[in-house]
């Protein structure tokens, strides 16, 4: 396990090696440990997208679980970007990312981020937040220029809310947060429920 910058003992894994999760779960306040999850990130024939990214939280902490070096709850989070019901996951390549941010391109699509925290195989509780996000139309230039960037390689849809495709997302209905992977208010939520803060 990973110890995070925190003074405070850990009182929560967290089931990811996302900057960005790290960084919105110090927001909270919260002293956590990080270990890997590890999983094929693969929907079912027939899963919802809703379904989908439930099952992706829900397994994420559940396989860490048994690798913890303290019996911490874990936190696990899913995030995908859904348009016309199909999900679009981290693009494989450049021209995946390109062919992602065209289609995305002068559309309103949403971004489902699923929050599930493990205290036992018994003990599980879940959330998820659903947010509308809309592009204004994007040439191609700029999406050729953004994805030299490097930045839509490891995110759902092909770009970060919190980096440069900021300046084309002309309205946000829901969450920042949930789009940039960890939605606060939601995980704050469970954390609580869990009895993980008080």
């Amino acid at each position: 396990m990973t110890q995070v910058n925190c003074k405070e003992p850990p009182v929560l894994v967290l089931a990811s090696a996302s900057p960005r999760r790290h960084q919105l779960l110090h927001q909270l306040g919260v002293p956590f440990v990080t270990l890997v999850a590890g999983i094929d990130e693969i929907a079912h024939p027939g899963e919802s997208a809703r379904d989908f990214v439930l099952r992706m939280a829900r397994e994420k902490a559940l396989a860490v679980m048994d690798r913890r070096d303290e019996p911490l709850p874990v936190l696990g989070s899913d995030t995908a970007v859904i348009l016309d019901d199909v999900i679009l996951g981290k693009p494989a390549d450049r021209d995946e990312a390109i062919n992602m941010l065209e289609q995305l391109s002068g559309r309103t699509h949403e971004v489902y981020s699923a929050v599930a925290v493990v205290v036992t195989e018994q003990e599980i509780y879940q959330a998820l937040n659903i947010t509308r996000v809309t592009f204004e139309r994007l040439e191609r230039e700029w999406i050729e220029s953004y994805c030299d960037t490097g930045d839509p390689m490891d995110k759902a849809g092909a770009y970060g809310v919190q980096g440069k495709a900021a300046e084309k997302i002309s309205t946000i209905e829901g969450s920042f947060y949930g789009v940039m992977g960890l939605p606060l208010y939601e995980t704050a939520q469970l954390l609580h429920r869990a009895k993980v803060i008080f």
